[in-house]
């Protein structure tokens, strides 16, 4: 059973995909989310193309970030935004690290909370190397602070080198 917090909390999602309709993906994931009566999504960045990391023998991925109040707890976030992943057909289990997907969902920010258990990272552990996370991320929430710096002064820093922003957000 979700334990559902006193007060809301800010989350920041970053979502993308690299197989199908992955604008689609995302559109649904971000309904699915904000048709729960304990989550409201606020913001959602721009789509970018962005070429693959770790795996780099696959197609482009396309990203965005986006923003929520949530009640729920991180744990329960997490597992809501991997019952998203399943009911569009993801299965994680069977996936290549880093290789192709319709979709994936990471909690990168959870309020100001640092949170490490088995399950969840928060903040996600390597978002600040990551430009597809920090990019569009930046767009919509430049002011988040991790590890002591902005999310604006990460993406200053950080090799954009073939992210391109593609479009306006599609939420």
């Amino acid at each position: 059973m979700s334990r559902v917090l006193e007060g809301p909390v800010t989350a920041a999602l970053g979502l993308g995909g690299n197989i199908g309709d992955v604008a689609g993906a995302i559109r649904a994931v971000l309904a699915m989310l904000d048709q729960r009566a304990d989550t409201e999504v606020t913001a959602v960045s721009s789509l970018y193309r962005t070429p693959p990391w770790g795996l780099t023998e696959q197609p482009d991925f396309l990203n965005c970030a986006a923003l929520m109040t949530t009640r729920l707890s991180a744990d329960d976030l997490l597992a809501a935004c991997l019952d998203a992943e399943k009911a569009l057909k993801r299965d994680r289990a069977g996936a290549t690290r880093w290789g192709p997907r319709p979709i994936d969902i990471d909690v990168l920010t959870y309020g100001d909370e640092t949170i490490g258990t088995e399950t969840l990272i928060v903040p996600h552990p390597r978002m600040t190397d990551r430009g597809f996370v920090l990019l569009p991320l930046a767009e919509i929430a430049p002011d988040i602070l991790v590890d002591g710096r902005s999310i604006a002064e990460w993406a200053a820093k950080i090799d954009a080198t073939g992210i391109e922003r593609i479009g306006e957000p599609e939420w």
